[in-house]
């Protein structure tokens, strides 16, 4: 499955900056509000010690990292739901993606121009929410009025799919994000089909170094349960093509942050990645947590899951321990499951169906 992430903040907050470091693509950064005109896209790698590993193991002939697709629009203003700084048409721009990365600024760098006239993160987290709300809510606004025609005719699909708008319009306007409401299966899928924004999973990134995000600012964060990094992205894009050992003799942790954004994604989106590995290739797959057997077949090739016999399993480490498949079946270390084997983190799956198998 292809993962999608949108990044979204106010103008001269790091954004593109973020987005450069991530995806190494160049794009527009100068100092000024809206320089991003068009969105930019870029697809990474996700970083994974496991396929190298296993790779190295089964001497595979390539690699194939799982990948996510980030898209960076340009700053948001207040009043973007409504167009200001063109900001409804970046709005939209976001529907499609799977999660939402908010850029917050912690930093106090008087050269970079600040759009508002102070520092103030847990402001600048509310301009942007009320703004992907107030989009939401003419979403859910145009929809209810193209279906009260029909509930007033007794359909009983309309008439469920109105009552699940009007509830969620009624948070929208307390000013309730959607992902923080709990709805029922029903809803949910009702919900899903206008892809709105404030239903997406997000993750605050507070924007610079750790002694300038306010303790009372981060304990409000840890009290919400609102996931969140402190990153100073500067740094990162400094320090994007650096060694590990060069970022330790500088000061900075040995492993990028951005790293760690990337599997923070993985989280708050409830994914976890299973391996296929052979002399061919070995590639990592991503699933959602709780998925079978059959179900991690299908990522790999629809037939796989339609035509799912069983699946030969084994944990990556213990392949390594083991010394490849030959010494892991010597030692037991294999199991075969069915259908129902749901997919763990970490495991090196073999699928066996009944038109070829997969390893």
């Amino acid at each position: 499955m292809s993962l999608s992430i949108g990044i979204v903040g106010l103008p001269n907050v790091g954004k593109s900056t973020l987005f450069q470091t991530i995806t190494k693509k160049k794009v527009s950064i100068e100092n000024y509000p809206f320089c991003t005109i068009d969105p930019n896209v870029g697809v990474v790698a996700v970083p994974d010690e496991r396929v190298d590993k296993l790779a190295e193991l089964e001497k595979s002939a390539k690699k194939i990292y799982a990948t996510i697709e980030f898209f960076d629009i340009a700053g948001l203003v207040k009043g973007a739901s409504k167009g200001e700084g063109l900001g409804n048409k970046f709005l939209t721009n976001i529907r499609e993606t799977d999660a939402i990365v908010y850029v917050l600024r912690a930093f106090a760098n008087e050269n970079i121009i600040n759009t508002q006239i102070s520092l103030d993160i847990i402001r600048d987290k509310e301009i942007l929410e009320t703004e992907l709300m107030l989009k939401d809510m003419e979403t859910v606004s145009k929809r209810i009025s193209g279906l009260e025609g029909d509930a007033k005719t007794g359909k009983k699909e309309a008439i469920k799919e109105l009552g699940a708008l009007k509830r969620m319009s009624g948070f929208l306007e307390a000013g309730k994000s959607l992902v923080e409401q709990n709805f029922s299966e029903d809803e949910i899928k009702t919900i899903r089909q206008y892809q709105l924004l404030t239903m997406k999973p997000r993750l605050y990134l507070l924007n610079g170094k750790d002694e300038e995000a306010p303790e009372n600012i981060i304990g409000q964060f840890q009290k919400n349960n609102w996931p969140f990094l402190i990153i100073d992205v500067l740094s990162e894009f400094e320090a994007a093509d650096f060694k590990r050992e060069d970022r330790i003799s500088l000061g900075l942790v040995p492993d990028s942050e951005l790293d760690i954004l990337i599997k923070k994604a993985y989280d708050i989106l409830g994914l976890i990645t299973f391996f296929t590995t052979g002399r061919d290739e070995t590639r990592a797959w991503t699933i959602k947590n709780g998925q079978k057997a059959p179900q991690a077949g299908g990522v790999i090739h629809s037939d796989f899951e339609s035509h799912f016999i069983k699946a030969e399993v084994i944990n990556w480490k213990d392949l390594l321990y083991a010394g490849g498949y030959g010494g892991a079946r010597e030692k037991g270390l294999v199991r075969t499951e069915g259908k129902e084997y749901l997919v763990k983190d970490g495991d090196v799956i073999e699928i066996k169906s009944t038109i070829c198998h997969k390893r």
